[in-house]
Parts: C-alpha cells; sequence; structure tokens
C-alpha cells in the first residue's frame, strides 16, 4: 500500500512538473545513500525532486518527514548521479513536491530550492 502510494504521488508530480515545462530524465535512481525520486532538467538546470504523498494529516504533514539526515542522504545520491553522468548543468536546484490526496482530489504544493 506505501509503495504504490510512493508511485501514485511519484506519477503525478512527473505530470504536474512536465507541464511546468520541466523534462523528467530519470525516476528512482537508487544509490547506497537512497533513493532520488524524480530527478528532471529545466533549462540549463538539473533539479532533484523528493515527493511525498499523504491520505491524510494523521502524522503531519508530508514536508515535515524531510528531516536533515535524508537531506544529507539526498545531497550525497545526487552528487553521485551527477559523478556518474557526462553532461553538465549550469545550476542543481533540490525541490520538494508534496501531494495531499483526500476526497477524491489532490492538492500538490512545489516548493522550489528547498534546501
Amino acid at each position: 500500500m506505501k509503495k504504490e502510494l510512493g508511485r501514485r504521488g511519484e506519477n503525478i508530480a512527473a505530470q504536474y512538473l512536465t507541464a511546468q515545462g520541466y523534462k523528467v530524465i530519470a525516476r528512482n535512481y537508487h544509490t547506497r545513500f537512497g533513493e532520488l525520486d524524480l530527478i528532471c532538467s529545466k533549462g540549463k538546470d538539473i533539479v532533484f525532486v523528493e515527493v511525498k504523498t499523504r491520505t491524510n494529516l494523521k502524522f503531519g504533514y508530508p514536508e515535515e518527514a524531510i528531516t536533515y539526515k535524508k537531506i544529507e542522504h539526498l545531497k550525497k545520491a545526487a552528487f553521485i548521479y551527477l559523478n556518474n553522468r557526462k553532461h553538465s548543468f549550469a545550476q542543481m536546484h533540490f525541490d520538494v513536491i508534496t501531494i495531499l490526496l483526500t476526497d477524491g482530489q489532490e492538492k500538490i504544493n512545489h516548493i522550489k530550492d528547498a534546501f
């Protein structure tokens, strides 16, 4: 169930980002530090996107699940990704997309340059 919800949220986020002019270049990139949910490009920049999806606020807002330790792991994973690629980018960004699925509606919150 949890994995299905995560995949659903990532699909919603990918569609949203594409509509906003981003190009999704990788999904679910695994490293020893964890997974990068979405890797996108926009113009000459690369954007690493962490997606958090919830169906209720019982455990708080989705963005509250992104801890300092999680941020450090995401940064390390991003550098591994970049070191394994020949393409260079002008700037690197870390965005967060939170999705709240309640009452058949999707509430998307895009936090640009979150950390």
